[in-house]
């Protein structure tokens, strides 16, 4: 295997192949540099812009439908949150362009405060990630990606729906590009009533669920010589919800979110070695309101001052060096909660060691240091391998230890935060196994986890809660899927099919975790004629405790829900689409007492221009 091999594996997550002249091919620049290397070793899901049309709602449902992610959603577009093979929302980590952006305070992501269409991909790890990506990347992560192309010339798009619920979605995005300048914008512009009504979940109304959204990204890359390139990228998003409430006698409140996201990146590459230098600032604020219509009650304001650097050395064909430094430093400010002016310093170094003995055998292994303020951290590793053993089956190990810091809601709210905590760590294991016949794909993928010190906030005997280091947690399960395509004259034909079975438990009361079903199915069909396109997806969710002691009264039932859609496209540049959600008017739910809709529609055209 020569070096020009090994430079088209790394350098690809950079956007161009070096070749021994040295000479520069156009195709895409990707913010995440470190993501083309993830995917050597990892499957990554990758939803493109496309494939997030079929579930338009908001992100909770695309990840829902198309993924192995269970989403816990206290009635459609509001509070959101993500578990991956058994662990919590807190042990996933969101990742945007090669940055964390879990929240300071919270230490998770609200999925439906973050845009569905602000990215030209989203891609969906399962495992721990902290070498990586550090804290929070327990369970796995949700990439959300922009890229930049060049020698385009100019091209845009433009995505109007109407829904049920008196719903819009509307998005807009242009780009442009030649030999040296890319630039790119997008908008988009979501709002509903989601007044929805479920009869048969004792005659529920979405009262008070209304929510509306606003995200703009704008991008552009320079090549100031033939080996050096500046990038930046920012993303400003506006929204607010209107939490649900199951009585007309209920105060209606709300939430209201500003997030601030800005990238500047300085991308070095030659043929020995390549750099990537990023400066990022990102900014959350919110605030509640206990009545809708009066003044905040609570909120706060967090910003992060970010300095990345990325560096890779090829020391001959076979062997490559990673070493990534990170610096943060994390201010935050609350209101109504206790927390004053607090602030951290956090740095991180990791170093990864990648070794191609032979064609078809990849291997690395990679170590991490974290310093989170008076926090003592745990050394973190990870070892991965991929062996294409025969032409029909590829054998892949995993195994890491990740971590989750306290986020500042642990440590300072007032009354209960705790000082004396500890950071909570994983060990893990995964066995992945690939299979290809002909134009099917097929994979398993056996996992197993161990969390220690996770953090529990538990009720004090003063009346309050405080979060204390408490469960010993063992997840484990096995994650299965099946891909199939095939192209026949003018016909295509899409498939497939994704089975996650796991088994979380607290290891002190040996009782399943609250919100971790044991079995979850995903279905998804595609078939292509010409100018038509149909779809269906399917999903299964097996029976589901929502608390911690498996009370069967309060269990969420399992269920099965179809979508199905159609697209006609007309002069290859307009279409016009139209999607049933629901269609068996199925009864489901994902949070207790809060139903999600019945059978709904919309309609919607697509121009690319």
């Amino acid at each position: 295997m020569g070096i020009k091999r090994s430079l088209v594996l790394f350098l690809s997550s950079y956007g161009c192949f070096l070749f021994g002249q040295e000479k520069v091919v156009d195709t895409i620049y990707i913010f995440d540099s470190q993501m083309n290397k993830v995917k050597l070793f990892h499957p990554v899901k990758t939803i493109s812009t496309e494939d997030a049309k079929k579930n338009s709602s908001n992100l909770s449902e695309l990840l829902r439908f198309q993924s192995a992610v269970y989403i816990k959603e206290n009635g459609r577009g509001a509070v959101s949150s993500p578990s991956f093979r058994g662990t919590t929302a807190q042990q996933t980590a969101f990742v945007w362009n090669g940055i964390n952006i879990n929240s300071n305070f919270l230490g998770q992501g609200d999925i439906n405060n973050i845009s569905l269409f602000g990215y030209d991909q989203i891609g969906i790890k399962a495992g721990g990630g902290s070498v990586t990506y550090g804290s929070g990347a327990i369970g796995g992560s949700i990439h959300l990606n922009n890229n930049l192309d060049f020698n385009k010339g100019f091209h845009g798009i433009l995505f109007s729906e109407v829904a049920s619920f008196n719903t819009y979605n509307n998005l807009l995005k242009g780009a442009y590009s030649n030999e040296k300048f890319s630039f790119k914008a997008s908008g988009n512009y979501s709002v509903s009533e989601n007044d929805y009504e479920v009869k048969e979940a004792k005659n529920y109304i979405n009262r008070n669920g209304q929510y509306y959204n606003t995200n703009f990204n704008i991008a552009a890359a320079y090549k100031i010589a033939p080996h050096h390139q500046v990038s930046w990228i920012s993303e400003f998003f506006n929204g607010q919800q209107h939490y649900p409430v199951l009585f007309n006698n209920e105060t209606e409140t709300k939430y209201r979110t500003q997030n601030v996201r800005s990238l500047l990146s300085w991308d070095w590459n030659k043929t020995q070695f390549n750099n990537s230098f990023k400066a990022a600032y990102t900014e959350e604020n919110f605030q509640y309101f206990a009545k809708a219509d009066g003044p905040q009650t609570s909120g706060g304001t967090g910003k992060n001052y970010i300095l990345k650097n990325d560096f890779n050395y090829f020391f001959n064909s076979k062997w490559n060096f990673n070493v990534i430094g990170e610096y943060q430093f994390n201010k935050g400010e609350g209101y109504g909660s206790g927390i004053d002016h607090v602030s951290r310093n956090m740095g991180s170094v990791s170093g990864l060691l990648r070794y191609f003995p032979v064609a078809d055998l990849r291997l690395e292994a990679g170590i991490r240091k974290d310093f989170v303020g008076k926090i003592s951290s745990p050394v973190l590793f990870s070892f991965s391998g991929k062996w294409n053993a025969i032409h029909w089956y590829t054998l892949g190990l995993s195994v890491s230890r990740n971590f989750r810091a306290p986020s500042f809601n642990d440590l300072y709210w007032q009354p209960g935060g705790n000082m004396d905590l500890k950071p909570e760590t994983s060990y893990q294991f995964e066995l992945r196994n690939q299979f290809k016949v002909g134009d099917l794909q097929m994979s398993a993928a056996p996992f197993y986890l161990d969390i220690r010190d996770m953090i529990r906030w538990l009720p004090t005997f003063s009346g309050y809660y405080s979060p204390v280091n408490t469960d010993h947690v063992r997840s484990y399960g096995v994650e299965a899927q099946m891909e199939y395509m095939k192209r026949f004259g003018k016909h295509l034909l899409k498939g497939s099919l994704g089975y996650t079975y796991t088994n979380s438990q607290d290891l002190e009361k040996k009782k399943q975790l609250m919100y971790v079903p044991f079995h979850k199915f995903t279905g998804n069909i595609d078939y292509q004629y010409e100018f038509i396109k149909v779809y269906v997806q399917g999903l299964f969710n097996g029976l589901t405790y929502t608390d911690s002691n498996e009370k069967r009264s309060e269990a969420l039932e399992k269920y099965f829900v179809m979508n199905a859609g159609l697209g006609l496209t007309f002069h290859k540049e307009y279409t016009i689409g139209f999607k049933v959600n629901n269609v068996f008017n199925e009864v489901y739910y994902t949070m207790f007492a809060y139903p999600l809709p019945k059978r709904n529609y919309s309609v919607s055209l697509n121009i690319n221009f």
